[in-house]
Formats: structure tokens, sequence, C-alpha cells
């Protein structure tokens, strides 16, 4: 294999956003940003179609790499919502011990209309 410069690398992972009335979680795969010693740069993900540069070096090998990295990702990047939920039951469970019934600081309703 020739000389390569890894530029980047990045996981595979989740980004999440928060809207109102939830969170929307944008999937984001592992690539691999390098430089061939020929000094073309080339960007590798797991659905690559170009896997050789133009001086003939192959890559096949690294975007194999790329996919079984990616297969083997830990359950809090691949299902991120299933921690989130758990963190904020914890947290929810924490505000109403922190803040008794009636405070203003407690989240009652989420249309800010008074029930009295």
């Amino acid at each position: 294999m020739p000389m390569v410069q890894v530029i980047e690398r990045v996981q595979a992972h989740y980004e999440a956003r928060e809207v109102p009335f939830g969170k929307i979680y944008d999937w984001h795969p592992s690539y691999v940003a390098l430089e061939c010693e020929c000094g073309e740069k080339l960007i590798l993900t797991t659905s690559s179609s170009i896997t050789t540069c133009r001086c003939g070096a192959d890559f096949r090998a690294l975007v194999h790499d790329i996919k079984e990295r990616e297969d083997h990702l830990p359950d809090r990047l691949v299902h991120p919502w299933f921690y989130d939920a758990k963190d904020r039951t914890e947290q929810h469970q924490m505000d109403e011990a922190t803040y008794p019934e009636g405070s203003s600081w407690r989240y009652n309703d989420i249309t800010g209309i008074d029930d009295e």
C-alpha cells in the first residue's frame, strides 16, 4: 500500500437536534479523509464507490476497515434515543424532588397557561 496521510477520521454517530416536543436524530456515517503520496485527496466511507486514486493505489481494505468499525459501534452511539430517554426521566425525577408542587420553577404546563 502506498504512503497515505490521514487528514481526518470521523466515527459514525447521530447528532441530536432539539425540536418542539422532542428530538430529531441525524445519522452521520464514518469517513476517513486522506491524502495519497501522489497528492490526490480522497474521502472514503462505507459506501464509497471510488476506492482507488489516480496513481492506482487501492484503498478497498481501508473502506472495509471503516465498515468493520461502523458495524461494531457501542450501543450508546447506535441508539442514543434509549439513553436520552433514561437521562430525561432521571432529570425529571430530580426536578420533581427539588421543586415542590406549585413552585414557579417547576415545569407543569407546556402551554404556559395557569390552571387557576
